[in-house]
């Protein structure tokens, strides 16, 4: 049997991961969020494949002003990915999302205590999504490669910028384009939180060699008790 790495419970709409609980699959819509028809289309798809946590891309304000319409529409929890604008981080989040996924260090400081400090108020998660091509430079400084190490370094320096503003509810991901620095940097960052993982290959590929690299490095995290949420992300349709 095997032995998971207790983490904390967070709790995401109405699940929760963490803890004792059942590892909970989730995808990542590919249709303009905009358009809500189809994007409650292609969720509802992967309600009935099994997807159990549904994110959606916010790039502009027609696709976070739409965030309320979709949740209205599905029976599964709803994460809004954000990048730089804490514009649309807000607005998604008085549309009622079940969770926000950023990488804290894109925000400044001020913009990011707004963000922070609505997220308290409803109750709501935060992913810090950490990925390969986007590290800190100050953490790259002149190297050209992008190590484990460095991938967790910056999720330690972003998990203290959010513990500093006093939030806690978070969840954890370190995501590489390959399966060995991936699998290394999860492994670490394990020793290091207790916070949940979301666990992730990214642009894995094609539905193929993705599913493949995916297996490979999330079973081999799987196998040691490393991860409370996975995700495989393909360039084929979501529900695959």
């Amino acid at each position: 049997m095997i032995k998971r790495k207790r983490t904390k419970v967070i709790k995401i709409g109405g699940l929760k991961i963490g803890g004792k609980f059942p590892i909970a699959v989730q995808s990542m819509t590919n249709t303009p969020t905009s358009d809500v028809q189809a994007t409650v289309k292609q969720i509802r798809e992967l309600e009935k494949a099994g997807c159990e946590i549904i994110r959606v891309g916010v790039p502009d304000l027609n696709s976070a002003k739409s965030l309320s319409n979709i949740k209205k529409r599905i029976n599964i929890p709803l994460v809004a990915d954000i990048h730089f604008s804490s514009q649309l981080a807000i607005e998604a989040i008085n549309q009622g999302v079940d969770k926000i996924r950023i990488n804290p260090g894109n925000f400044p400081k001020k913009d990011l205590a707004k963000i922070v400090k609505l997220c308290r108020q409803k109750k709501i998660p935060i992913r810090i999504g950490i990925n390969s091509g986007s590290l800190e430079q100050d953490i790259l400084g002149k190297y050209r490669r992008v190590t484990a190490e460095m991938m967790v370094k910056s999720a330690i320096k972003n998990i203290q910028l959010m513990e500093k503003l006093g939030f806690y509810d978070l969840v954890i991901s370190l995501k590489a384009p390959d399966v060995l620095r991936t699998v290394k940097a999860y492994e670490m960052l394990a020793e290091k939180t207790n916070y949940p993982l979301h666990l992730g290959v990214t642009e894995a590929g094609t539905e193929f060699s993705g599913s493949i690299k995916s297996a490979i490095g999330l079973g081999a995290l799987l196998l040691k008790g490393i991860g409370d949420t996975i995700r495989v992300s393909l360039s084929a349709n979501p529900v695959k």
